[in-house]
């Protein structure tokens, strides 16, 4: 459990008593993923942010997405990080969701504050493993994401459609969480590891520090082919372009073709409007500070607010979007 504002028990009485309403004494749960994850720098910076208007989040990190957003839903908690390509599934109960009755009615009670690109999905394979092609995985050990998230799915999806290869048939697809997958490829106990990233991530780069590692990009004859493009337009999902050159030690030359993922900050629509209202319009007040947190976020403005936004807006976000004269799309009216 990481609690990134801690308050005294003096300090929320004093509060409490100067001003008592519900947003200034109460201190909100959040989840997101695990450290060094995009997912979780991007939460993190909102949380920071908010507690300048007095929005307390107790930010609960190394949470597997599927889990959070189906408790937020549920309004267990209050804030978290948000999965498009989840959304649809918790509506239709279809794979993790699968046999969860209220997941979705839990859906519909999911609500957006802001969207961003988050990066990209990283094949990543260290020198002297036998891989330099995708044809190269065949009877190799590969892994795709942790066991319960969307994102060994869409690792194994991309495979695929790339090779024909089959889990557990052609490859081992190995699941474990993300901390477990840096240390199994970096102790080589696993042939590759496909990583969703940060373009230019510290993790990524951690690998050509002690030696050389090779990304694998799409081929340039998959791109255009209906599996893939149906992959790139997936919610959440679509294609990206990054300079393999962003990394040291890095062996495949020149623009590295990569499925990028986006992702949004959600709530509930429990949660009170002038509290979300606050803790947006801190976000985008003290957005100098937004991009100095980490390079990625530099490409997070009014422009990319909605990005990959695929439930309604919470009434206290669309209310600082139009009082800042950020349009906002019809389909995403609370």
């Amino acid at each position: 459990m990481l609690n990134f504002r801690i308050l005294s028990a003096a300090a929320i009485l004093t509060a409490a008593l100067a001003a008592p309403t519900v947003s200034a004494a109460q201190i909100f749960k959040g989840e997101t993923a695990g450290a060094g994850d995009p997912v979780h720098t991007m939460f993190v910076t909102f949380v920071n942010q908010a507690g300048k208007a007095g929005v307390e989040i107790q930010v609960n990190a190394g949470q597997t997405l599927t889990k959070s957003m189906l408790k937020g839903g549920r309004q267990e908690i209050d804030f978290f990080s948000t999965v498009p390509s989840l959304v649809n599934l918790m509506k239709s109960q279809a794979r993790m969701y699968e046999g969860v009755d209220d997941a979705p009615e839990a859906a519909g009670q999911l609500r957006a504050i802001l969207g961003f690109k988050a990066g990209a999905y990283h094949p990543v394979t260290l020198q002297g493993s036998g891989i330099e092609t995708w044809e190269d995985l065949k009877g190799k050990t590969v892994f795709t994401g942790p066991p319960a998230g969307s994102a060994s799915a869409t690792s194994e999806a991309l495979i695929k459609i790339i090779t024909g290869f089959e889990p557990g048939k052609d490859y081992d697809a190995v699941r474990l969480n993300w901390g477990e997958g840096y240390a199994a490829l970096a102790d080589k106990k696993i042939d590759m590891m496909v990583r969703p990233a940060e373009i230019g991530s510290s993790k990524i780069e951690q690998f050509g520090l002690s030696g050389e590692f090779r990304i694998l990009s799409i081929p340039d004859d998959v791109i255009g082919s209906e599996a893939m493009q149906a992959l790139f337009g997936r919610p959440g999902r679509g294609m990206l372009k990054f300079d393999g050159g962003v990394y040291k030690g890095q062996l495949t030359g020149g623009d590295i073709t990569a499925l990028g993922f986006t992702q949004f900050v959600g709530t509930h629509a429990g949660v009170s409007e002038d509290l979300v209202y606050d803790a947006t319009r801190s976000f985008w007040e003290n957005l100098d500070e937004v991009h100095a947190t980490a390079f990625f976020l530099k490409a997070v403005t009014p422009e990319t607010a909605f990005t990959s936004v695929n439930v309604p807006l919470h009434p206290g976000a669309a209310k600082y979007y139009d009082e800042a004269g950020i349009p906002v799309p019809s389909e995403l009216r609370p």
